[in-house]
């Protein structure tokens, strides 16, 4: 039963379901949600966590970067329908479609991602 709160808890969060909408697009480090949903650094880290520790998430280091992804083989059994159901929820949202061309903009930046492009 503290999976499923957790779970939920994760999904309740607008800036939680916006960065699982770019990571349902392609893998992030910090820096990339940082850049693309206009946040620092501190609150695109911690929500990541949230995501991260309610499980949705896996991280990959890659050198300096920690890369964050959708756990699809890690995942609780109906997570999947979790993940589907917010992909469903937020089709035709203009947000959401203006994070996902934010994202093709955004750039991995120096060590640690902590700090914003000029």
């Amino acid at each position: 039963m503290r999976d499923v709160v957790k779970a939920f808890k994760a999904l309740s969060d607008k800036t939680r379901l916006r960065i699982l909408n770019l990571l349902l697009e392609k893998e992030c480090c910090v820096c990339e949600v940082m850049q693309t949903l206009g946040i620092s650094q501190t609150s695109a880290s911690r929500n990541l966590s949230a995501l991260y520790d309610a499980g949705f998430l896996k991280l990959r280091k890659n050198g300096l970067w920690s890369l964050y992804s959708i756990d699809q083989e890690g995942m609780k059994e109906y997570f999947p329908d979790l993940i589907n159901a917010v992909r469903k929820a937020l089709e035709g949202n203009e947000v959401v479609a203006m994070d996902r061309e934010h994202l093709k903009k955004a750039e991995r930046i120096g060590p640690g991602c902590a700090r914003q492009p000029s």
